[in-house]
């Protein structure tokens, strides 16, 4: 099942999800992108560098929960199900 579920996060959901399809989506993006690029200004060149290091952290583990999650909501959802069928 984690390969079926591996192909789907990949192929599929990690992209449909990643669209700001929203008003309040965009908006959220629009001020992270400004305080970015304000806080940029503000650094010296070394500084930046770390804070990107920062922000691709941040990214990365931001990726590994959602993945996380979306797993734990398809095994609960299959197990839900298995459940409500056997009564």
């Amino acid at each position: 099942m984690i390969k079926t579920l591996e192909k789907l996060w990949n192929e599929y959901f990690a992209e449909e999800c990643a669209v700001a399809d929203s008003n309040e989506e965009r908006e959220l993006i629009k001020k992270a992108a400004e305080m970015h690029k304000s806080v940029s200004k503000s650094l010296t060149e070394e500084q930046n560098k770390i804070f990107e290091q920062y922000i691709d952290a941040l990214y990365e583990s931001q990726s590994f929960f959602a993945k996380k999650a979306f797993f734990k909501g398809c095994e609960f959802s299959v197990s839900f199900l298995l459940e409500a069928k056997n009564k």
